[in-house]
């Protein structure tokens, strides 16, 4: 995109990877809420900055940073927790705000609004990590969750006290047996059988550790969702992941015309 805009949405990594439809929804919901939100499909660089690799850090986030102003864009709109912390730390021009704070001050979309009212699940909430200390996501998944009308249960350990997915770090790559332990302890304190996460990678953990695991935009552009729902599984391979980032990007680029 090479137009001028206000404010850029940013859905980060992970999910594009997971739902390029969601991308494409939320995108489109976000246009019509606030005219003319535009959009970047760009790493901030976190995965290198996790492996100590800041000079590589440096050099990605200051390509994002560039998109960023290229466009004259003041405030960023991200899905990514992840994405939230390393832009809310190195980019002090713009106003950096998750999506999970905005959408309960725009709305979610009529069809959307108790779509779940008689669904026979109870979702348990895994917070991710990286906002732990951020108490307006927190409050802000809850009411969506209230607003679409699924029941919902809290973990042992969360909000502030949540525990790591199993992916943070970079922990899969380096050391998968650990990851899945990991994985499988954070799974093994929800009495549900169901998860509701607000990051994909966190989605995919709760999946690998033996739950049936949904993101939120899933609920809110998705469903109903019931015991009878055919559930989201994990990629069977690097290749399907990257064939949907390559159809989230061309969805944006549909949107954004």
């Amino acid at each position: 995109m090479s137009k001028k805009t206000k404010r850029v949405f940013v859905p980060g990594c992970s999910l594009p990877s997971y739902n390029p439809e969601a991308v494409k929804k939320t995108l489109e919901y976000l246009q019509k809420k606030l005219p003319g939100t535009g959009a970047i499909l760009k790493c901030c660089g976190k995965p290198t900055k996790a492996l100590g690799q800041l000079d590589k850090f440096h050099e990605r986030y200051d390509q994002f940073q560039a998109e960023v102003d290229k466009l004259g864009a003041d405030e960023i709109i991200v899905a990514c927790q992840s994405c939230f912390l390393t832009m809310t730390e190195n980019s002090p021009n713009q106003k950096v705000i998750s999506l999970w704070e905005l959408l309960p001050k725009i709305g979610l979309p009529e069809e959307s609004v108790g779509i779940g009212k008689n669904s026979d699940i109870v979702f348990a909430i895994h917070d991710s990590c990286p906002t732990r200390n951020r108490a307006t996501i927190h409050e802000g998944i809850r009411w969506i969750i209230n607003e679409l009308g699924y029941k919902y249960e809290e973990p042992p350990h969360t909000r502030e006290t949540t525990r790591c997915c199993g992916f943070g770090g970079m922990v899969v790559p380096a050391n998968p047996d650990l990851a899945l332990r990991v994985m499988k302890r954070r799974t093994s304190e929800m009495e549900s059988d169901y998860v509701v996460a607000y990051c994909a990678a966190c989605r995919e953990s709760m999946v690998k550790g033996g739950k049936k695991a949904v993101h939120i935009l899933d609920l809110i552009f998705g469903g109903p969702w019931n015991s009878k729902s055919e559930f989201p599984g994990v990629p069977g391979s690097p290749i399907k992941a990257w064939a949907n980032r390559y159809k989230s990007k061309k969805n944006i680029n549909k949107v954004l015309g």
